[in-house]
Parts: C-alpha cells; structure tokens; sequence
C-alpha cells in the first residue's frame, strides 16, 4: 500500500509537513490571535460577508474535541429582526453592545451530539458510552462546546476581525427564542466584526506563572 492510499501514513506525513514548513508561529501572529489581543464593545458599520462567515467556521470546526463530538452549533445574527429577538435575552448593559456589531454568534450546543458519532468517530460505536446518560452527555458537549467557541474567537481574530465574547444574557430565553423543539442550548455569545478601537481602555490585569501555575 503506497502512502497516498493509507490514510494514517498521509495523515503522519502532513503533519510533519506542517511542522517543517511552521514550526512555531512568529510573534505578531501570537499578538494577534491572543496576547495583545482585545475584546471589544464598539464597532465600525463595515459588514461581514458570508464568505467570511463560512471561513470562520472551516478554521473553528478543524480543532479537536473529545472523541470528534463536535457538539458546538452556531447561529451567526446578523438581521435587524434577528438581533431585535436577541435583544430580548440581554441585561439592559449589553443591549447596545450587541445591537451595533455586525454579527452576533450564538454559540450553542447539541446536547444528543453523540447520535452523529457513527459518522464523526467511524472506529469504532461510542454511543454505548452516552446514550441513557443525560448528565454525562449534558457535560461533554458543555465543555467541548467551550472549546469549540474558543476556537471561534481564535479563527475571528486570525482573519483580521475582532471580537467580543458576551455572558450577559438568559440563556432560557434565547434557548425558547432560537431554539424551541430542537434541543439545542445555548452556551455564549459573541459579537465580531471590526472594531472601533477608540472605545478601549486600558488592559486588566492577568495572573503571574507563580501565581496560578505549579510545575511537578
């Protein structure tokens, strides 16, 4: 069997590629996605294409979860009548916040991810390990699904947009809004477009390694 027709061996020789071609990223793009980066709460009117939104999700949907679960689904709003009904869900605070950027995602997850798992993990049948186990399958696609969203946030950044993560709402009513009859839930948003940045201050504060870290 040749290389191209085994996939392990075309998977191994890629990802050495990779890492002889990148092996690390350069500064300014680490700045980008994450040490010097920023979330923002005020926005410029320029849009946000569909393309882009389809680019955003490739890139988001290539990072790994437990098992290939892949529980995350997202509701890009991005209509005036979209984000009126969003608009229900907020604290008074985020309202604006919300309402100026050009798209919102409603970050959510599909608590029965594991249903699909014939397709996404083909090795072997791992539905055994979820089904008739509300809680274990509830905390799982929570916890991927985070991951999931932060991968968003990574691939918002990287394409030279910014973004605002928003925990300020009732996730029942977007759950009712969005939602009904499907069972999904929601786990966060996040506003994205470009930003104005003459709305920020100055950086908080971040732990020291000491501080939180121990190394054994």
């Amino acid at each position: 069997m040749t290389q191209a027709q085994d996939p392990r061996a075309a998977a191994q020789a890629e990802v050495r590629a990779l890492r002889a071609l990148k092996p690390r990223l350069d500064d300014a793009s680490i700045d980008v996605i994450l040490r010097k980066a920023r979330s923002h709460y005020a926005w410029t009117d320029r849009p946000v294409s569909d393309d882009l939104l389809r680019e955003i999700y490739e890139i988001t949907i290539s990072g790994p979860t437990s098992m290939n679960t892949c529980p995350a689904r997202i509701v890009f709003v991005r209509s005036l009548e979209a984000k009126q009904r969003l608009a229900k869900s907020l604290k008074d605070k985020n309202v604006d916040k919300m309402m100026s950027a050009p798209v919102t995602a409603i970050i959510a997850y599909d608590p029965a991810f594991w249903t699909k798992l014939p397709f996404l993990f083909p090795h072997e049948d791992r539905r055994p390990l979820f089904e008739g186990k509300a809680e274990h399958c509830e905390s799982t696609a929570m916890r991927n699904s985070s991951l999931q969203g932060a991968y968003f946030m990574i691939a918002v950044r990287s394409l030279g947009l910014d973004v605002g993560a928003m925990s300020g709402f009732s996730n029942e009513i977007v759950d009712a809004e969005f939602f009904a009859g499907t069972g999904l839930k929601s786990n966060f948003l996040c506003n994205f477009g470009y930003a104005d940045e003459a709305a920020l201050f100055g950086k908080l504060p971040r732990f020291a390694f000491e501080e939180v870290c121990s190394i054994i």
